[in-house]
């Protein structure tokens, strides 16, 4: 039990998309948004890892951080390959999701994808496995829960994903579909109100 007068925790888990990394524009702004909400009676500790090409590998990453955290509440965010990873977790740990052009069906989506990538803003070379495809699949959500404790941004003009899909993946829940924008939303910094709002209420 907690002390009279102890801060509260929130945990804010952020899960870049699929070849991106915490340097990514939209993580980097969450960042120092969500670093920003921080008071002495209630602090927000913001955890944004660099993904592993393994889904396995990556969930069992977080999973421990988040266990280990010990936070009051916790809230998920991801991009893309992590709005996939956001409804796991948010449906593991019955918190709050907040899902930014996700890939709905990840497994389908990056099945075309196996064999050596890079990631976007390095030349590092890695090894996407015909395994990971299988790992997605385990992952997979087939409906959320509880709508009321997910946030979808989905944009018209995303060039790689269906926002009607990702529209239709989240019935009931805060939807924001912008017309226009692309897969990385452009314009992320004029919605990130919405996305601390739905954080913090």
């Amino acid at each position: 039990m907690k002390k009279e007068g102890a801060s509260t925790t929130t945990l804010l888990v952020y899960l870049h998309g699929f070849r991106s990394s915490p340097r990514s524009s939209k993580a980097v702004m969450t960042g120092e948004a969500v670093k920003a909400l921080s008071t002495s009676t209630h602090i927000y500790e913001w955890y944004c890892p660099q993904l592993f090409a393994s889904p396995k590998a990556t969930m069992e990453m977080v999973t421990q951080h988040i266990e280990q955290a010990h936070a009051d509440h916790i809230v998920i965010i991801g991009s893309s390959l992590g709005g996939f990873y956001t409804n796991y977790l948010a449906e593991k740990y019955h918190c709050k999701g907040i899902a930014l052009n996700p890939a709905v069906y990840a497994a389908r989506e990056l099945a075309p994808h196996v064999g050596m990538m890079t990631a976007y803003d390095s030349d590092e070379p890695f090894d996407f496995k015909a395994e990971y495809i299988d790992e997605l699949r385990a992952l997979q959500v087939e409906k959320i829960s509880k709508p009321e404790r997910y946030f979808l941004i989905a944009a018209q003009g995303d060039e790689l994903l269906d926002w009607k899909e990702m529209a239709a993946f989240y019935p009931g829940a805060k939807q924001l579909i912008l017309e226009g924008s692309d897969h990385g939303i452009a314009n992320y910094a004029d919605h990130l109100p919405a996305v601390i709002q739905f954080i913090t209420h």
